[in-house]
């Protein structure tokens, strides 16, 4: 009963306008009153600032400039063999598996089309019919930014409206294609196993997505799906590790490849803790 009153209430609330005055007040600079809102969070969250580059909580002026902390140097080591992918994020992993007749699996009973979840074009999402992908949440005590797991060139990026329905398990779980109806970014990349997808979905109170080429790609809030294409000679040039987006306030990254060009690693199933820079998996030999 609980848990239908949380699902029933994510369809009522006013998502965009609650999440976008958060976003506000995350960003101002409140003295006292943001740094007891981040030790409030830190304790109750449990945050392992010990990882972060600036331990302190009273460093941060404001509380997105703490949920965005940059960690320490050696806290993520990168798994540095050539035919290694590196895992992309902390978090936890939500779904696993291949790409089966252009469906990607939620939860369980629950899939949804991967052409809808990159922004609904038939030739960007047809190099990825048949082949793999992961979708990976973020908590909101994670490390909240997102690297590359494979050196690659941006060849496209494309922002998709959409609602704002928190990705925790719960909704995962109980609201049909939650992933490819919530607001996105998605950026493809061009590498050595071919074209690779990281999809940023946005969620409830995520104030802000952002790149590391483009900066704040939402808010503010669009009504019509929107694309910027790459030419090879100019286009943002990434290496295994670097840094690609960041999020404000906790949310999921969807990751898909091409068929039959990588295998992710066996010991990742829903559920299993992930942290950025660990084996995602490894390169196909061709």
């Amino acid at each position: 009963m609980i848990d239908h009153l949380k699902i029933l209430l994510q369809y009522l609330l006013p998502k965009h306008l609650l999440s976008r005055l958060v976003g506000r007040l995350a960003a101002m600079e409140g003295g006292n009153l943001t740094q007891y809102l981040i030790r409030l969070f830190i304790r109750r969250y449990q945050v392992n600032m010990s990882e972060a580059l600036h331990p302190d909580p009273a460093h941060y002026a404001s509380f997105n400039d703490f949920f965005t902390r940059p960690l320490s140097p050696d806290a993520r080591p990168l798994v540095t063999a050539p035919e290694t992918l590196a895992m992309p994020v902390d978090g936890a992993i939500s779904q696993l598996a291949p790409i089966q007749q252009g469906r990607i699996i939620q939860a369980k009973g629950h899939d949804y089309s991967a052409r809808t979840l990159l922004g609904g074009d038939k030739t960007l999402a047809a190099p990825f019919m048949g082949g793999d992908f992961a979708t990976i949440y973020l908590a909101p005590k994670d490390y909240h930014r997102i690297h590359m797991p494979l050196d690659g060139t941006l060849r496209t990026m494309v922002y998709v409206p959409g609602e704002l329905f928190s990705v925790n398990p719960l909704t995962a779980s109980r609201v049909p294609g939650l992933f490819a109806r919530n607001e996105r970014v998605v950026c493809i990349f061009d590498t050595q196993v071919g074209p690779m997808a990281l999809v940023l979905v946005g969620a409830t109170i995520v104030a802000s997505i952002e790149t590391t080429w483009a900066g704040t790609i939402t808010p503010p809030v669009g009504k019509r799906i929107q694309r910027w294409d790459y030419a090879p000679e100019t286009a943002p040039r990434l290496n295994k590790g670097d840094e690609m987006g960041r999020f404000k306030l906790g949310s999921t990254v969807v990751c898909l490849f091409a068929p039959d060009r990588v295998t992710l690693s066996a010991e990742l199933t829903p559920g299993t803790p992930t942290r950025m820079g660990t084996e995602f998996g490894r390169i196909n030999p061709q």
